[in-house]
């Protein structure tokens, strides 16, 4: 592990990255009447949240903190407070993932709703054998910008394929837990689901000004989950705009 580590370089990384979470609420998208096309929704969504104020800047925060707290926590804080194992953590400490883009996330995510929540309740070999038509879930997209410079593992992967073994984390936990120790804020390397980048983060503090891109649905169907925008109770199949088999 030593040799791995030396000659690392670090990313100085300032951007929004993607952060994709399950989501209770039922959403509603204001520009569908607009437009036919989902890229332009996600067009419109965008300019719509860059002229939103920031995160913690109120007129009146008495009234306004609570909510921009509840987001805050929400896009980034809960990993932090909520400590499960996961590539880069044993479960020993807490850490937060991102991505480059939407698509990213959406691989990464639905991966982790199908196949280990999905498949662990039961509802997945439901679906497969036709005892169900589908099953349906909410998900919220933040924008988070996130300013640190990154251990950037990238170059690594061509030689360490175990960097993004798709089932085993053996390889990864040990370094996440080594770069905590050392108090590094976090790392980025290539996404195990696809082509795209993934970002750890070890401290909360290099994260900042969370807000809300859009809301997506996943639906697993027998052809694979359907990704379309807006709300399950709202959306079907016939509206995907992606699909991961």
């Amino acid at each position: 592990m030593e040799s791995f580590f030396d000659g690392l370089t670090l990313a100085d990384t300032h951007q929004t990255l993607i952060r994709n979470i399950i989501s209770l609420r039922v959403s509603e998208d204001l520009f569908d009447d607009l437009s036919d096309h989902h890229d332009d929704w996600l067009v419109a969504q965008r300019y719509e949240a860059a002229a939103k104020p920031h995160n913690h800047v109120s007129q009146t925060p008495a009234i306004d903190r609570p909510f921009e707290e509840a987001g805050w926590f929400a896009a980034i804080g809960f990993p932090f407070k909520s400590w499960a194992a996961s590539r880069y953590s044993d479960g020993s400490f807490g850490i937060w993932y991102g991505a480059d883009t939407v698509e990213t996330s959406v691989f990464e995510t639905v991966y982790h709703w199908k196949a280990r929540l999905l498949h662990d309740a039961g509802f997945e070999q439901m679906v497969i054998s036709g005892n169900r038509e589908s099953i349906a879930g909410d998900r919220l997209i933040y924008g988070v910008r996130c300013d640190a410079a990154l251990v950037d593992l990238r170059p690594r992967v061509a030689d360490y394929p175990a960097l993004i073994d798709p089932e085993s984390y053996h390889f990864t936990q040990p370094m996440g837990a080594r770069l905590k120790a050392e108090g590094h804020p976090g790392l980025i390397s290539l996404s195990a689901r696809c082509v795209g980048d993934v970002y750890a983060v070890l401290n909360p503090d290099v994260l900042s000004n969370p807000k809300i891109q859009s809301y997506l649905t996943y639906r697993l169907t027998r052809q694979g989950v359907q990704v379309s925008n807006g709300s399950c109770t709202q959306q079907g199949a016939n509206d995907a705009w992606m699909c991961v088999p």
